[in-house]
């Protein structure tokens, strides 16, 4: 039993960083119908930027605590990320809005490359450590263990996926981006500055990414120039599962994978003595993409749409 909850809480951390980046592939899918496959990207420069804030901190010798050192390192990676989201919808998704859509996918994967090549030459290759900042404790559930690092990615993911929900729903900005998402040229015919709300989409999810990069590397302790392809790819997998362009699916999505992932992985490694680790996880995460697309196309929340005739 004591094993079962260490999974489930395991799976409830990552899978809340899972959701927070859900989130940015379903906003944009949801308004223009487009998978901004550089997402990730963007979530390994959020991580990346935070680390070299914090040790130009450290390297000045400045003597602050280390909650507040990740606050200002957070608070720089935040409008970089956003200003990397808005110049890639202003560069080179904008001019393709009318392309065939065989060609956004091309430029997304591009994109992407491109920004793992740039990230290679500012950081390198090798795995930078997320630094020794913050006091880790340990708590004791039933057999299982958390931290307090856990606990507040836990919060914090639910705090923010709190506040875009009330975003969307309640205020101006929120109606103008479902108007947009629900018909582009009408909304714009309603006085709604399409192309506004398109590059304001972008820039929200590119801030829940640069988030969910630092959390991946203050629970991991590290980060690399190639960390966003394949938490991209797990977090596309967790939209898809949950329906993409649902907000509430990105949530439920990335939760359930989340869990998915952590209990196959540590049931495999129980099962087999360690002969088979975690590292098998990624079998998981891809086997629910493929049996999602399989069984269920539109997702745990998303709806049929019928074909006109």
């Amino acid at each position: 039993m004591d094993h079962l909850l260490q999974h489930l809480i395991n799976g409830l951390v990552i899978g809340s960083v899972y959701a927070l980046i859900a989130l940015g592939y379903t906003m944009v899918y949801g308004i223009m119908q487009l998978i901004n496959f550089a997402h990730g990207e963007i979530v390994m420069i959020g991580a990346m930027v935070t680390i070299t804030c914090i040790n130009l901190l450290l390297g000045a010798n400045v003597a602050l605590p280390g909650i507040l050192l990740l606050t200002i390192g957070l608070a720089m990676a935040i409008p970089v990320s956003m200003a990397l989201g808005y110049g890639i919808e202003r560069v080179a998704y904008r001019p393709l809005r009318n392309a065939p859509r065989l060609a956004p996918l091309i430029t997304a994967i591009g994109l992407s490359i491109v920004l793992q090549q740039l990230a290679t030459l500012i950081w390198g290759r090798n795995y930078r450590p997320f630094p020794a900042i913050l006091d880790i404790k340990t708590f004791e559930i039933g057999g299982a263990v958390i931290t307090n690092l856990q606990i507040a990615i836990i919060v914090l993911a639910i705090l923010i996926m709190a506040a875009l929900f009330f975003l969307i729903e309640r205020s101006k900005l929120g109606r103008a981006m479902r108007a947009t998402a629900q018909n582009i040229d009408v909304a714009r015919l309603m006085g709604v500055n399409t192309n506004t709300i398109i590059s304001l989409t972008f820039v929200i999810g590119s801030a829940l990414g640069a988030v969910a990069g630092v959390m991946v590397a203050a629970n991991y302790d590290q980060a690399h120039a190639y960390m966003g392809f394949l938490i991209g790819l797990k977090a596309f997998t967790a939209a898809v599962l949950g329906g993409i362009g649902n907000l509430a699916g990105a949530v439920v999505g990335g939760l359930v994978l989340g869990i998915v992932e952590s209990l196959g992985a540590g049931y495999l490694s129980d099962l087999t003595g360690g002969v088979l680790t975690s590292s098998y996880k990624d079998i998981f995460a891809f086997a629910v993409l493929i049996l999602v697309l399989l069984f269920r196309p539109s997702g745990l929340l998303g709806e049929r749409v019928a074909e006109r005739a």
